[in-house]
């Protein structure tokens, strides 16, 4: 006997089919809204402001104001959708990869890869604007961007356990050696915003080769400044389309 049935007639509760695709079309308009958001942020800046990022996508800031409150909404749906983007990719080189060593170097190097494509993107979608940061520096961020580096630092500490086992090593549970990934996200980020904010014509290094680096840093420490590269696997630059996107 159906039992989903509504008091007034006994007729089974059926969603409205309108209300359905209405749901539908709203979830697209936001989707397609959010990449409008996100074009104009990379062609005008991080700083662009709502008339700024409405004008450029071609509607009315009362439109964007509906889809997401104000502009830290925005700021938010845009930072999850880069920062899922990122995430996806970086998961991909990891499993690609054929030892801990060479899972490392290909996630710096994406991370940073990324991050070039794009860095007003970048900026917009890690930072949260000065009025809502107050606090420590750790409450400064999004919080789709904490989860991020919780998820991130949770895959690189598998594969520095198994870097530790290639290598005969077992430190004791309560060994400090186990703080490294948070340590080695902690590096990558810095020195990956440094490196960005370094104007280009400052004979700046190229992505991969600062992902060699920060990779030899991590692994054999200030020997690494001039130890060998890791394997180093050439990826094709992303297209516009999937730049942060």
């Amino acid at each position: 006997m159906n039992t989903a049935l509504t008091a007034a007639g006994g007729a089974p509760d059926v969603p409205d089919g309108r209300a359905t695709r209405w749901d539908e079309h709203r979830q697209q308009r936001r989707a397609n809204l959010i990449r409008a958001a996100r074009q104009a942020v990379h062609d005008l800046g991080p700083q662009a402001s709502m008339d700024e990022i409405a004008t450029h996508a071609g509607t009315s800031k009362s439109v964007f104001y509906r889809y997401f409150g104000d502009k830290n909404g925005l700021q938010v749906a845009v930072g999850e959708r880069a920062i899922n983007f990122m995430e996806r990719e970086l998961l991909m080189a990891a499993e690609a990869s054929d030892s801990a060593l060479d899972g490392l170097f290909a996630m710096v190097s994406v991370y940073l890869r990324l991050a070039e494509s794009s860095p007003h993107v970048y900026a917009f979608s890690t930072r949260l604007p000065p009025e809502t940061a107050a606090g420590p520096p750790a409450q400064g961020q999004p919080a789709a961007m904490a989860d991020f580096f919780d998820r991130i630092a949770a895959v690189m500490d598998v594969h520095f356990r198994d870097y530790l086992r290639q290598h005969g090593r077992s430190p004791a549970s309560q060994s400090a050696t186990w703080y490294w990934p948070r340590a080695a996200i902690g590096m990558v980020r810095s020195a990956g915003e440094t490196w960005l904010g370094t104007p280009p014509e400052a004979s700046r290094p190229d992505a991969a080769r600062l992902a060699r680096k920060i990779t030899a840093w991590l692994t054999v420490g200030l020997d690494g400044t001039y130890a060998a590269s890791p394997t180093d696997h050439p990826t094709a630059p992303p297209t516009p389309e999937q730049e942060l996107s």
